[in-house]
């Protein structure tokens, strides 16, 4: 049997991971519901991944549905096993869909992301707790499993699991701010003494 990885981490861990690198996370540029593929590097970067994961347990595989997290989660070996949740989707960046944050500073210099969320453009934009409600949900969702000792693998996007990275630790829904996920980034989340804790954060493979 495959040693599990990080053998310092009891089972019962939430793992997630942000999908690989598209053209627009290389640029910077906020892709929300832009369903964009991953590049090359992208690929190759998800594959590292499937090592690493590939002795955890995981009895639940949840993605997102952008084709960017679903082919992140294929290519680290999950892609059988995959449930698509739809709360894992990015931010919802409203007018703010493809610009980097230089060029919305232009239009609005104060602005910030986790304090102010986004505008309605064509789509209807986000505030910062309305995504914190969506992965408390995600979290309800994968508590009966980690309590039972076995892990949870959600596959999604930066802001949005750095947005579940916060809300599990108790941070308001700010605190993602504080929370840095790179493409292809893993984390681990899990227990010490009753607390929730962060086991590992944006290990790269």
């Amino acid at each position: 049997m495959t040693e599990r990885p990080y053998p310092e981490l009891a089972p019962g861990q939430l793992f997630l991971l942000r999908h690989g690198e598209t053209e627009w996370s290389r640029s910077g540029r906020h892709t929300g519901v832009t369903d964009l593929p991953l590049t090359e590097e992208g690929e190759r970067r998800a594959r590292a991944v499937a090592p690493v994961l590939a002795a955890c347990r995981f009895d639940l595989v949840l993605s997102s549905p952008r084709r960017r997290a679903r082919r992140t989660a294929e290519l680290a070996g999950f892609g059988d096993r995959v449930e698509v949740d739809d709360d894992l989707v990015e931010f919802d960046y409203g007018a703010y869909e493809g610009l980097t944050s230089d060029q919305i500073h232009e239009q609005r210099p104060d602005w910030d992301l986790w304090r102010d969320g986004t505008p309605s453009g064509d789509t209807p934009g986000e505030t910062p707790a309305e995504v914190r409600a969506r992965v408390d949900r995600v979290i309800r969702r994968a508590e009966p499993v980690l309590e039972q000792g076995r892990d949870v693998l959600a596959v999604a996007h930066g802001h949005v699991l750095r947005a579940l990275g916060a809300a599990w630790i108790g941070l308001p829904p700010d605190g993602g701010s504080r929370l840095v996920l790179g493409t292809a980034g893993v984390a681990a989340l899990g227990h010490e003494h009753g607390y929730r804790v962060i086991d590992l954060w944006n290990v790269q493979p």
